[in-house]
C-alpha cells in the first residue's frame, strides 16, 4: 500500500494519535507476542518516513518489539523552526505517544521504550525524566543529549547512547551528558561512523546495539516478581 512519502510493509499500520486536540501521524507496527513497543523521536527535519529509524525499526521487529515512527509536529508547527528545537514540546508529544498506546486494546498491556536520534535523543530523555512510568529503556543514535539539560539528573531508565566515532563534536557532548546520568547507563562509539551513520554496516551495528539494549532491560523488568497481594 502506497501513502504519501513511503510505502508501507504489511505489517506496518498507519495511525492518527488524538490526544488533548492534537492530530499527530505514527507508523505502528505489533509484532506477534511483542511485549514492548518502541517510540522513536525523529531530529530536526525528520518524520515517520526517517528511513534510519525506518531500518532500525524493522531490526528491532525482527527481536519481537513493537514499534511507533511518529510525527511529533503538526505541518504547521514543522514551519515554526523554533517549534522544532522546542525540546520540552517534543518530550511532551512522547508523553502523549506512551499514553495513546496505553489507551489501545492491542497496545495497553506492553511496556515502553524510546529511541531517539539527534535532537529527539534530548527530547526522548526529557520525557522519561518527566513521566519515568512505564518506560524500560531509552536508546540514542547520534543524539543530543546535552540539550535534555537538567532533566538528565532526573533520567530512571537504563540509558543507552549511540556515537559515531567520527562525530567527534557530538561524543564530547555524550560523554558530558553521560557523566550527569544517574542511571544505569553504557556508551558506544562506533568505528568510522559519522554523525548521520551513512557509512556501509554502521547503521546496522547501530540496529544491533538497540535491539541488545532493549531487549535486555525489558526481560530484566519482566523478570521480577509481582508483587503479592
Amino acid at each position: 500500500m502506497k501513502t504519501g512519502q513511503g510505502l508501507l510493509n504489511k505489517d506496518e499500520q498507519e495511525v492518527m494519535i488524538n490526544y488533548k486536540g492534537l492530530q499527530l501521524h505514527g507508523i505502528i507496527s505489533l509484532p506477534k507476542g511483542a511485549q514492548g513497543v518502541i517510540i522513536f523521536a525523529h531530529g530536526s527535519g525528520s518524520s515517520r518516513w526517517s528511513k534510519r529509524n525506518n531500518f532500525v525499526a524493522r531490526e528491532l521487529r525482527k527481536v519481537g518489539l513493537g514499534t511507533l515512527l511518529m510525527d511529533l509536529l503538526t505541518p504547521e508547527e514543522e514551519n515554526d523552526r523554533a517549534q522544532v528545537f522546542n525540546i520540552n514540546l517534543l518530550a511532551q508529544r512522547l508523553i502523549y505517544a506512551k499514553n495513546w498506546i496505553g489507551e489501545q486494546a492491542t497496545s495497553r498491556s506492553m511496556k515502553v521504550g524510546y529511541f531517539g536520534a539527534s535532537t529527539g535523543a534530548g527530547a526522548a530523555l526529557v520525557a522519561a525524566a518527566l513521566e519515568p512510568q512505564n518506560i524500560f529503556a531509552v536508546v540514542s543514535r547520534g543524539g543530543r543529549p546535552d540539550l535534555a539539560d537538567r532533566a538528565l539528573d532526573r533520567v530512571q531508565a537504563p540509558t543507552l547512547l549511540i556515537v559515531g566515532g567520527d562525530d567527534d563534536v557530538v561524543i564530547d557532548l555524550n560523554r558530558q551528558a553521560y557523566a550527569r546520568l544517574h542511571c544505569q547507563k553504557k556508551i558506544e562509539i562506533v568505528p568510522g561512523a559519522t554523525h548521520l551513520f551513512e557509512e556501509p554496516g554502521t547503521l546496522e551495528q547501530v540496529a544491533v546495539l538497540a535491539s541488545r539494549w532493549f531487549t535486555e532491560h525489558l526481560a530484566d523488568q519482566q523478570a521480577q516478581p509481582s508483587p503479592h497481594p
